[in-house]
């Protein structure tokens, strides 16, 4: 049986016909009210977040595995189970994914954890060293059907860069927003694409706040905002994290995954993606838990899962780990739900665990990791010693970004001696 293709669906919002692949409509994912494919992300029914909606009930499982296996080095080897048309790999695109999974031996040696049983899937080999740009290529696909003409944002700065370099090579202008006060080489490397780079004074939420109001008024007509109107498509992004893991590993879902947080939806999403693999018989079905990681100083999905709350309250961010500092996070109260699902949990890191453990990553595997991967390692070596990871399964730990975006957090490394150019001179500094 041929792998399926759904037809074009109209889009209610702008009256077009948009071919966005295998995708069949927008759910809600509160109430399960559904509606055609267009640039909307809350649900008109209960005001609940939307998601993307498939129908695979065609799909032969044999022949999907060797179309994917055939398929290019990047994302859209998936694209039989992602919202985009199946021309999508012609299209001028960053063709982010199929990143390294580093079988960390080294560092589980250091924690632990049985020999060939740790990997770290280091996502900073993505065209801007972060997994958003992963995020951005679905959304940018999603803006050409629907005939947008910027790309924008609220970020936290990875995801400013990843959208000023995909709206670059797509010919798109760009936009994009971020908290006044982000890490400068953040700044710099959004900025380098030529798009325009706009500081609001105040935290990620209240940018966030700014876009949701300049999409409702004129002046943000024709503008895609990657996370607010295309987040449907955005986020199905992030499920190719779990496509990746569970191919990378011969088809086998991990036993445990550590993933940071932020808004919460690279989590969701990860959920989601193993679940399709299962559905669609590419994995055995198996049980798997799912852990969150945030840093002490924005932990509110943390704090919940810790108190047994189902409600996660909003808190003011202040730590080191800027690109997780999101203080009232949309996925969060879904976190919780997969955690306690699959038997997982949420746990949080200080600052110090945080540069503790981007050193530990760095000195034993290479990986030089951003604040957001010194946040999943830390969380990683915490939750074993506490006994809630089992060092004998197979566990995956998320690196989202290249350490050079978060240099300021590792400042204090440096020379190990200075010393004249001599031999003598060598040996006196104890280095022979």
């Amino acid at each position: 049986m041929a792998v399926q293709t759904v037809a074009s669906t109209t889009d209610s919002a702008a009256g077009t016909s948009v071919d966005l692949g295998p995708a069949a409509a927008l759910s809600c994912r509160e109430c399960g009210h559904r509606v055609p494919l267009g640039p909307v992300f809350a649900c008109e029914e209960c005001f609940g977040p939307l998601e993307i909606a498939y129908d695979f009930s065609a799909y032969d499982t044999e022949e999907l595995r060797k179309r994917i296996e055939a398929g290019p080095a990047n994302i859209w080897r998936y694209a039989p189970l992602l919202p985009v048309p199946a021309d999508v790999a012609t299209k001028p695109n960053l063709n982010p994914g199929w990143t390294k999974l580093v079988k960390a031996d080294n560092l589980a040696r250091e924690l632990g954890v049985d020999a060939g049983k740790l990997f770290v899937k280091d996502d900073s080999g993505n065209p801007t060293h972060s997994f958003k740009d992963r995020v951005v290529a679905q959304a940018l696909e999603a803006a050409r059907a629907f005939g947008f003409t910027t790309l924008s944002c609220s970020s936290t700065g990875n995801l400013a860069g990843a959208v000023g370099a995909a709206a670059a090579r797509a010919g798109f202008r760009s936009c994009v927003f971020i908290p006044h006060d982000l890490e400068q080489g953040k700044v710099v490397m959004a900025a380098v694409y030529g798009g325009e780079l706009v500081g609001i004074e105040g935290n990620y939420d209240d940018v966030n706040r700014f876009c949701s109001e300049l999409i409702g008024d004129p002046a943000g007509e024709g503008w895609g905002f990657v996370n607010v109107n295309l987040r449907p498509y955005y986020a199905e992004g992030s499920k190719t994290l779990a496509y990746e893991i569970c191919e990378q590993l011969g088809w086998q879902l991990p036993d445990q995954i550590v993933v940071p947080i932020a808004s919460g939806s690279q989590l969701t999403k990860i959920d989601k993606g193993l679940q399709e693999l299962i559905k669609l018989g590419l994995v055995e079905d198996r049980p798997y838990k799912i852990f969150g990681a945030q840093a002490e100083g924005c932990s509110p999905v943390s704090t919940a899962y810790k108190a047994g709350h189902d409600v996660v309250r909003p808190q003011k961010p202040n730590t080191i780990a800027k690109s997780l500092a999101i203080g009232n996070p949309a996925d969060g109260p879904y976190v919780l739900d997969i955690a306690r699902r699959t038997g997982g949990a949420v746990e949080d890191v200080t600052d110090e665990q945080v540069v503790d453990a981007i050193k530990l990553l760095a000195r034993t595997e290479g990986i030089f990791a951003e604040t957001a991967g010194g946040v999943t390692v830390g969380v990683t070596r915490k939750l074993l010693e506490s006994g809630a990871l089992d060092p004998s399964l197979t566990t995956v730990v998320l690196n989202t970004g290249d350490g050079l975006k978060t240099l300021d957090a590792v400042a204090g490394t440096g020379l190990t001696a200075t010393i004249r150019p001599s031999l003598d001179s060598f040996r006196e500094a104890g280095l022979a």
